[in-house]
């Protein structure tokens, strides 16, 4: 792939070039295929604006990428879903979201200062207009992705993501166009990410629960027999553990030393070094042996949810008339800039999920004519690796400013010209920590058209 501008005159040039001679005359350039409509299913990677609604659309957000058109900026910056760029190359209406809505808190009535004015609760409406029922947080099946409320059912502010996995929103487009497929549209189906990063959020959950518990009961243990009456020694440090169980790990060590100190353990203090030490390797080693225990089975996970999506495409999709499939696969989560905060194991592991869902995902679909199943993990890796023929200026860093000051809720959903780093970031990959800018996901655009003209002749 050549480093080329992708706005899209020259992303339609471009596919058009690969295109060439499928007329009567060398230069007939029309796509073998008049595709009726496109019809999307997936996840935040496809969405393109099921919550483009309430303090979100007020944020100037809406898409997983950096929002609006900012091309008097710099011509790389559209603002637009891949999705989007491969319905205008194939002159289709430009796609709409299914069903948009919020299900989230409504904070605006609050007279606590303390507390953020967002309205995250807006009227889910469903659009029979539209067919891209792709959505931010979905999994394959499982219905409670990342962003859904009920992930943390008491929080102040929170943002309510429907989450409607890809499982539903087939049965939902079904149920809205007959039972079937018309067998003349164009069918897109990416998702597998949010699976990762709900499987990875549980283990993270999990880890931090063993250590805790270890780190507790070696404080209990080191601290409670020094002090003038063990049981209720043991019960002082057991109490002031737990009323700080939500802060870091320094902090509850001191708080579980101060409270051995007042029940009569003089040495505490001093020894506070040694029993911090102790306590830590204890928590360490116990965090080290839930991963160890538990990581397979997030592989494990990831290959049963590929095998679902085969099977949705399958049986939902080509088995109920869809003649043009387009199955991008999971690409390479590793890479992201969130994974690359993580320790070297939990990114080899994040590896292994994409890779077993990948396998599975393909093995699934087959060689089924009707199915094209394009490769974007094997893309996204070389990117990383090798980002000037591509384009791109930086594989590495989140173009979005996430701070709190500028980003309230630390994703590109509400990025846009008004919260980007400084400096030019029209090439960079990644909006904020995992989804992609406009040009990758012009990249990735291209990529599919390619595809579809060069392996299944449908260009």
């Amino acid at each position: 792939m050549r480093k080329t501008s992708l706005a899209l005159a020259l992303l339609t040039a471009a596919v058009l070039s690969a295109c060439g001679g499928n007329g009567p005359s060398a230069g007939n350039q029309t796509p073998k295929i008049q595709f009726s409509n496109q019809v999307t299913f997936g996840d935040s990677l496809s969405d393109v604006g099921t919550y483009a609604v309430g303090s979100i659309a007020a944020l100037g957000g809406g898409q997983y990428t950096i929002n609006g058109n900012n091309t008097t900026i710099n011509p790389e910056l559209t603002g637009k879903n891949y999705t989007t760029l491969i319905a205008a190359q194939l002159g289709l209406k430009a796609p709409c979201a299914a069903q948009t809505g919020l299900v989230g808190t409504d904070t605006t009535g609050s007279t606590d200062p303390a507390v953020p004015k967002f309205d995250f609760n807006e009227p889910v409406v469903n659009h029979q207009e539209c067919f891209n029922y792709a959505q931010g947080g979905a999994r394959v099946t499982n219905p409670i992705g990342p962003g859904n409320r009920a992930l943390d059912p008491n929080a102040v502010i929170a943002v309510g993501q429907m989450t409607v996995p890809v499982v539903t929103q087939i049965q939902n487009h079904l149920s809205k166009s007959g039972g079937k497929f018309s067998g003349t549209e164009l069918v897109i189906v990416m998702a597998g990410g949010n699976d990762v990063l709900e499987l990875l959020g549980e283990f993270s959950a999990g880890a931090t629960k063993d250590a805790g518990t270890a780190l507790a009961t070696s404080l209990v243990q080191q601290l409670a027999p020094g002090t003038a009456n063990p049981a209720t020694g043991a019960a002082a440090i057991q109490a002031a553990i737990v009323a700080n169980q939500k802060n870091a790990a320094d902090v509850i060590i001191k708080a579980a030393i101060t409270a051995a100190v007042m029940n009569g353990n003089t040495a505490a203090a001093a020894n506070a070094a040694t029993i911090g030490a102790t306590a830590g390797a204890a928590a360490q080693t116990a965090a080290a042996k839930y991963q160890a225990a538990h990581s397979g089975e997030l592989v494990t996970a990831m290959g049963t949810a590929g095998d679902e999506l085969a099977v949705q495409v399958k049986t939902q999709i080509v088995g109920k008339g869809a003649n043009y499939v387009v199955v991008n696969n999971l690409p390479d989560v590793s890479i992201s800039p969130s994974a690359k905060a993580q320790s070297a194991d939990t990114q080899k592991l994040i590896a292994a999920m994409v890779a077993e869902f990948n396998k599975r995902l393909l093995a699934g679909l087959g060689n089924d004519p009707k199915v094209l199943y394009v490769d974007l993990a094997a893309i996204s890796r070389d990117q990383s690796v090798n980002p000037t023929p591509y384009g791109l200026t930086n594989t590495t860093t989140p173009a979005c400013d996430l701070s709190t000051a500028k980003n309230p809720l630390g994703t590109s959903l509400i990025c846009n010209k008004n919260n980007l780093i400084a400096g030019d970031v029209s090439h960079y990959m990644f909006a904020d920590s995992v989804h992609p800018t406009p040009f990758e996901y012009a990249l990735i655009a291209r990529y599919v058209l390619e595809q579809m003209a060069a392996v299944k002749g449908w260009l």
